[in-house]
Parts: structure tokens; sequence; C-alpha cells
């Protein structure tokens, strides 16, 4: 999976920096760059694009004209020196709205931002493996694999059955993009495979050996999904 960008920038060194910003992100590809919104509406009738960096203040037609225009909106990362836009481009749901001068760490706070809506909103397509996030690049994962995905500070533990995945993505986007009726929320800093639970006792969930607590947030939820199956394959509990 690779996100598809363009630049809609009118300052030569602007665009400068942008494009060396967006190179050093792996999943990133820039297919085009503009110095004027005319012609980015005219690539996009033609191209597919999933991201789109933008200059509020174009000659002739502005940034802000330039998103009410088009219908069918990719995710839209502003960049300009000019904060009194913000609300209007948060009105817009652009996806973050960027300060020049921003520095590389701000940059990717934006992108990051723009790839969890991306992700999310791909989560509707078939197939039982996602994309993750590490580092500069994007990892395939089977889905089938994954036992459990642990909160761990700045970053999530995907634990598979074959190997340990670090990324930055946060929980929310996981919990969009894996199938809902195996993978659960059991903790502020855990998912887990519902089908690779070995054994539960005490509030506490063992998958090979780790043990991983239920809390008191997730317990009534975790526990009804648990009798949920069990009396859809007719073996009535209660707890």
């Amino acid at each position: 999976m690779q996100i598809n960008c363009i630049a809609i920038e009118d300052e030569p060194l602007a665009l400068k920096k942008l494009t060396d910003f967006i190179n050093k992100i792996e999943y990133l590809r820039l297919s085009e760059s503009f110095d004027n919104a005319v012609e980015a509406i005219s690539y996009l009738k033609d191209n597919a694009v999933d991201l789109i960096f933008l200059d509020i203040r174009l000659e002739e037609f502005t940034g802000i004209q330039f998103l009410e225009s088009i219908q069918q909106r990719p995710k839209v990362i502003i960049t300009t020196a000019y904060d009194k836009y913000a609300l209007k481009g948060y009105e817009l749901d652009v996806a973050d709205y960027l300060l020049k001068p921003f520095t590389f760490e701000r940059f990717i706070q934006a992108v990051e931002k723009a790839f969890n809506s991306i992700a999310e909103k791909s989560s509707s397509i078939p197939g039982d493996y996602i994309f993750v996030k590490t580092a500069y690049k994007l990892e395939k994962i089977g889905i089938p694999d994954i036992l459990y995905i642990e909160g761990m500070s700045e970053y999530l533990k995907i634990v598979t059955a074959n190997k340990n995945i670090l990324t930055l993505q946060n929980f929310k986007s996981f919990e969009n993009i894996l199938p809902k009726n195996n993978f659960l929320r059991v903790h502020k800093s855990f998912i887990v495979a519902i089908d690779k639970i070995e054994s539960i006792e005490r509030n506490r969930i063992k998958i090979q050996k780790m043990f991983i607590p239920i809390s008191e947030t997730y317990k009534e939820a975790f526990f009804n999904k648990i009798r949920m199956i069990n009396n859809l394959r007719g073996n009535k509990w209660k707890n």
C-alpha cells in the first residue's frame, strides 16, 4: 500500500522543502506538483490521489476555492503561512493544518493523521491481511496471525505467531480496521484476538505465555462477547 499524493504550492523554495519531506517517507509517493490549483483540478479528473498538500494563498484560484470546487475530495493537508484560514479548513474536513515554517517532526504528525484516516477508510477492503506502518515502510501482516496488540508508551506492539511489529498507529485505527467479530479491546493497553485465547481466569486472559488483564471499563463488553459466542455454539454459560 502506497499513498499517492500531489502538492499544490506556488513558492519554489516551499515546494522544494515539501518535496524533500515527502521523499523521506517511504510510503508517500509524490505523483505530481502544481504551482496553481486550476491545473490540479484537471489532473484530478483523470488520476486517483489519496492525499493533497495544499497551499492557501495561490494566484487566481485560492486553496479554499479549490477545496470547495472538488466533490470527491482526497485527504488534504493545508500548508500555509497564515493561520486565519484554519477554521475554514477544518470546516472542509482537512486532515491537518501546517503553519509555515514547519519542522519535519510536525510534518510527520500531519501525515500520521492522514494515514490513519486513509487506513480507516480502506478497512472495508476484503482480504485476510492489513498493512501496518513501521518506521518508514508499510508491512503486510496476516490478520489470522495476530495474537494481541499491546500499547507501549508511544508505540503499539503487534504480537503475531511469528514476529512482533512496532508501529506508531493508534488503537482507534486498529479497532476500525480489524474484524470486530474476532478482535476486542479488553484494556486501555490491549486488543486481543478472541480465537487465540487459551483460558480466562480472575479477569486475566492467557494467550500463549502472556497474561493480559481485563479492565473494569471493558469487562462487561468482553464477557458479553464470550457469552454470545457460547450461545451461538449452543453452549449456554453464566458467569
